[in-house]
Formats: C-alpha cells, sequence, structure tokens
C-alpha cells in the first residue's frame, strides 16, 4: 500500500482551518486508503519561547482530537513523535546532507524570525533547521505521499531534495515523498483577515474557529467575519477575499461548489448565517467524541503507545540504513559482537 505521513504541532489550538485542510481528508480518505501514520509533531513546538506544561497540555489535546476526528488506530497508527527516537537519529544525519543555504530559504523561517526579533528576542537555531526534522519525520518511514496545505509545500519539496541527494551520494536508502492536497477549502483564511491563514499559533482574535470552540462562539465568529466592500455575492478570490473565503468554508462544510454557492445568496448576512451553522454542524461531531475520549485517558494514552511501538518498528530499519550507508560504525548489538 501506499504510505502516507503527516502530521500536527502542538504550538496552539487546533483550528477549523487544520480540520478542513487536512484532518478530515485523514480520516475520510487517507487511513483507508493507505499506511497512514499521523503524529503530534510535539519536537516541533520547541522552535520558539514556549511553556513546557502547555506545550504537554496541548500535545495531549492535539492527539485526543486526531482521535476524534475520526483516525482509527486499528487503521493507522497515531502517535507523538518525541515517542520515537528514530525522528531525532535521522534529523541530524540529514542535517549533514542539508545546506545553509536551503534553510534560509525558507519562507516560514523568514516570516518567523522577523517576527522573533520585532519582539526582541533572539532566533533558536532549531527554527532554522527544523525543516530537516521534518524531513526526517517523512523519510524516515519510507513515506510515498505528504498531505499539507500550502503553506507546508516549501518543506516536503525539501524533503525531497535531500532525498536525491542522499540517494545519489550514499546509494539508495529513501523513498522520494510527493505532495498531496485537498481540494476545496485546502488553506481556511482569518475571517478578520482574510488574506492571512487560519493559524492556531495566533491564540488570540474573533477570526480563528477552534475545534473546541462552543456553538455559539463559532456563530458569532462567522457572523462577525469580515466582508468586502459592494453588497453583491460574488467568488473572487483576489477581488472578494472575505466572500470567497465563507463560501469556501461553506462548500467544505455542506460538500457544494464555492462558485455555484456565490448564485444562492442575494446578502452577506444570509450567508455568513449558513455558514455559520454549517460550521456548527461539522464540528458537532468531533466535539462529542473529543468529551467522551476525554473521560477514558486511558484509552488515549493507550493508543499512543501502541502507535509509538508501530512508528518505531518501521522506521527503525530506515534509520539504521542511512547511518551505515553515510558511514557510521554499526553498535556493537547490530553486528552480533559481545562486549
Amino acid at each position: 500500500m501506499t504510505r502516507v505521513f503527516s502530521g500536527v504541532k502542538p504550538t496552539g489550538h487546533l483550528t477549523l482551518g487544520n480540520y478542513l485542510g487536512a484532518m478530515r481528508r485523514w480520516a475520510a480518505v487517507d487511513q483507508h486508503q493507505a499506511d497512514a501514520l499521523f503524529c503530534v509533531v510535539d519536537l516541533h513546538a520547541l522552535t520558539v519561547d514556549h511553556d513546557p506544561a502547555r506545550v504537554r497540555r496541548l500535545s495531549r489535546q492535539a492527539a485526543t482530537l486526531l482521535l476524534a476526528t475520526g483516525l482509527d488506530p486499528e487503521l493507522c497508527t497515531v502517535f507523538v513523535q518525541s515517542h520515537v527516537d528514530e525522528h531525532a537519529r535521522l534529523s541530524y544525519v540529514l542535517e549533514c546532507v542539508a545546506t545553509d543555504g536551503e534553510m534560509r530559504r525558507m519562507i516560514q523561517y523568514k516570516e518567523k524570525a522577523a517576527r522573533e526579533r520585532e519582539r526582541g528576542g533572539s532566533v533558536r537555531l532549531s527554527l532554522l533547521t527544523y525543516p530537516v526534522l521534518m524531513a526526517a519525520d517523512i523519510l524516515a518511514y519510507r513515506t510515498d505521499e505528504v498531505p499539507v496545505g500550502d503553506d507546508q509545500t516549501q518543506h516536503v519539496e525539501l524533503a525531497r531534495d535531500i532525498a536525491v541527494r542522499f540517494n545519489q551520494r550514499y546509494g539508495h536508502t529513501f523513498v522520494v515523498p510527493r505532495v498531496t492536497r485537498p481540494g476545496v477549502a485546502a488553506r481556511v483564511m482569518n475571517l478578520q483577515d482574510p488574506m492571512s491563514k487560519m493559524g492556531k499559533s495566533d491564540d488570540v482574535g474573533p477570526g480563528i474557529v477552534y475545534l473546541l470552540d462552543e456553538p455559539d462562539v463559532v456563530r458569532k465568529k462567522v457572523m462577525r467575519a469580515v466582508t468586502d466592500s459592494g453588497s453583491e455575492v460574488v467568488y473572487d478570490r483576489e477581488a472578494r477575499p472575505g466572500v470567497a473565503n465563507l463560501l469556501e468554508i461553506l462548500a467544505a462544510c455542506s460538500g457544494g461548489n464555492p462558485e455555484e454557492l456565490s448564485g444562492v445568496y442575494e446578502s452577506y448576512g444570509a450567508l455568513k448565517k449558513d455558514t455559520a451553522e454549517a460550521v456548527v454542524e461539522v464540528l458537532r461531531p468531533v466535539q462529542e467524541r473529543h468529551k467522551e475520549l476525554c473521560a477514558d485517558p486511558g484509552y488515549v494514552e493507550g493508543v499512543l503507545r501502541d502507535g509509538a511501538e508501530k512508528a518505531r518498528a518501521m522506521a527503525r530499519p530506515t534509520v539504521d540504513a542511512a547511518y551505515r550507508a553515510i558511514g557510521l560504525l554499526p553498535a556493537a548489538a547490530d553486528i552480533g559482537v559481545s562486549v
């Protein structure tokens, strides 16, 4: 079977954008059609200033929400990145293949580093190198497909480049992965700033709908969404980004087409009302299942424990092969030498 890998970073509460852009497809499609692994990439949350207790809390919440959205541990592997040592083991080896120039060209590094400097903070080295860790996440499992949004495409392209370079220099070791993208609502935008992504790292603001927002909170945020000048409901991403965002969200929730939906509405108010109700209904089963899982923490812990064990068994042969290929001496236990 095709192998799929993807993950969520516990830097904030998961959002409607995370769900419509990726998580819903993982549950509805990927886990059924592929040998799929889904990971809480908690090591990536350490690249900026953070509260350790909050990272742990958000990691557990993210894992619980992955299960609440429909991921079935009988069909796929759900685990936490830091529970599988092979990610960190492979990351350093790949740093010895990647280049400084590649790291500094990463758009997310430029943006996040600029924001950190504006706040007067120092930029951690891990912020520069974490795309290599992401490559290790993918390549350790001989991943064929990586379902991601537009903002992560550059990182998967880097993983492809590193895999090709490693294979050419040291012998064929890695599968070269490819990007897959969902259709409608691959990138849900902020309701108050439709030119910016609805990002989970921004913890405040009425423009972000979180997966665990109460229904009335969801309705209030959608009804207050920024629209555009004029009153005609037209689907035009460039000229009418606010309305286009609402139409795409509604289409993703209802299974419709944003262009066709634009012809149904004569006012922004009616569009907002239907979009709000559609979002509430889409989130309802997720929130109900999340509540059930929170009442049974032992189940979630068991899933993560078993998932890490399965992931470790899948990753170790590839990482060991990479160590041998690049020139590292095998440990005594690996070559059957007693000490």
